[in-house]
């Protein structure tokens, strides 16, 4: 495990996540060394999620976090909470057969149902709103968009997944661009933040003991692991990996099966509720077809929050007000003259094949990983999967970890021009 320089003291990124953040006190950076049952790297859902469901079953649990907690994605991206995998469930069916695909899809409905849960027991004030709307960019789409409703209907007894035409779509989003859609009523989406520092606090409650600014340099395996950082060290019995798009060098062991790539996102000035309901009329969270999506939802205070565009470097756009703006136009041409009042991006994880990356490295070392944009409910339940592994019930997490997750071509050196090549195309063919 290579050993990684510490950061300074951090705060949030300049985000409209954070200038609306819910109050949560610092945590301190650790120091000296302390003892715990299991130790969690990485303060993002999948950490949080970990670390409360451990101590809720009577775990003694020590979470590290490099900066804040829900500093990385999971306190930036766009706050959908959807249903089903990355992979659609026919393609699943094919890949793993109907009963395996069927144990997937249950998790995921779990998954969204877990987030539910979770602020409503823990009264998280996060924006939560019902449903997402999926649309498509290309008429050929149209009997891919039925049958995949249909399918979920007859085949998974799924009811709150409808097709939604070309009129319809039109009504519900104020765009000319798309040609039809699936109306997921199940769904949901949420401030990610507040989200993620709602479980924080539900952690710190249930009597995790939370480090901040505490980087992880290395880690032993073994039958009792020891996690060091710059001023500190903890004994554990168990260690959770849940770094995601910021493991860097510490592991390199995963680090090929997954991508790190940047995506971005800006808010608008408030907007009037005439124009709100214009834009989106019932509120939900809307995503599109694109191979590189559009994103967008309406926050609490009535802004239009708008994801678009990556890159897949180690740096962000130095405009990212302009690079975002771009993408909101198309769509929304109607906002040409509108301000935008925040913009900023973060990193998120992918695999060569979309699926989540679970598994274990040694009987007392496990992991999740990989969301693919997926990462709200999937993070959150891979938490819970990964609390149940720990506790020796490993059933259900195997059904994730068992799917297999292929390493980048030429690993971690060589994926990086390899992963460009193959987006530039896409990127061709949604410009196409």
């Amino acid at each position: 495990m290579t050993a990684i320089a510490p950061s300074p003291l951090s705060r949030h990124v300049d985000s409209y996540y954070a200038a609306s953040a819910n109050a949560l006190r610092d945590f301190p950076a650790l120091e000296g060394e302390v003892d715990a049952d299991v130790c969690v790297i990485g303060g993002g859902y999948t950490g949080l999620s970990s670390a409360l469901h451990l101590a809720e079953r009577g775990y003694k649990v020590v979470l590290l976090e490099a900066e804040r907690v829900g500093w990385g994605a999971s306190g930036r991206n766009g706050g959908h909470v959807g249903t089903g995998q990355r992979l659609d469930q026919h393609s699943l069916e094919a890949k793993v057969g109907r009963e395996k695909a069927r144990m997937m899809w249950d998790l995921s409905l779990e998954a969204v149902q877990t987030v539910k849960d979770l602020i409503e027991k823990h009264q998280i004030q996060c924006d939560l709103k019902p449903g997402i709307l999926h649309t498509a960019h290309k008429a050929s789409l149209r009997d891919e968009y039925l049958q995949e409703a249909e399918f979920l209907q007859k085949n998974y007894d799924y009811d709150a997944i409808r097709f939604v035409d070309k009129d319809e779509v039109r009504q519900l989003v104020g765009s000319d661009n798309y040609h039809c859609g699936t109306l997921d009523s199940f769904s949901c989406h949420l401030h990610p933040l507040n989200f993620a520092l709602g479980l924080g606090r539900a952690c710190a409650d249930a009597g995790v003991r939370i480090f901040e600014n505490s980087r992880v340099v290395n880690y032993s395996d073994g039958s009792n692991p020891i996690v060091t950082t710059a001023r500190g060290r903890v004994k554990a019995k168990f260690v959770v990996l849940g770094c995601n798009g910021y493991l860097g060098k510490l592991e390199p062991r995963m680090a090929g099966k997954i991508m790190p790539i940047n995506n971005f996102v800006l808010a608008t000035e408030p907007l009037s509720d005439e124009l709100c309901r214009e834009l989106i009329r019932d509120d939900t969270a809307v995503a599109d077809s694109l191979f590189v999506i559009n994103y967008w939802k309406l926050s609490g205070d009535n802004r239009l929050l708008f994801g678009g565009g990556e890159n897949y470097t180690s740096r962000f756009p130095r405009d990212m007000k302009s690079f975002v703006r771009k993408y909101m136009l198309r769509v929304y041409p109607q906002l040409q003259n509108t301000r935008i009042d925040y913009a900023w991006g973060g990193t998120l994880a992918i695999t060569l094949n979309r699926m989540p990356h679970f598994g274990r490295l040694s009987d007392n070392v496990f992991y999740a990983q990989g969301y693919s944009g997926h990462g709200v409910p999937t993070a959150t339940m891979a938490g819970k999967l990964l609390a149940e592994a720990v506790a020796g019930t490993a059933e259900r997490f195997d059904v994730m970890a068992d799917y297999p997750t292929h390493t980048f071509p030429g690993g971690t050196l060589l994926r990086w021009p390899g992963l460009v090549a193959g987006m530039l195309y896409y990127s061709l063919r949604d410009k196409l």
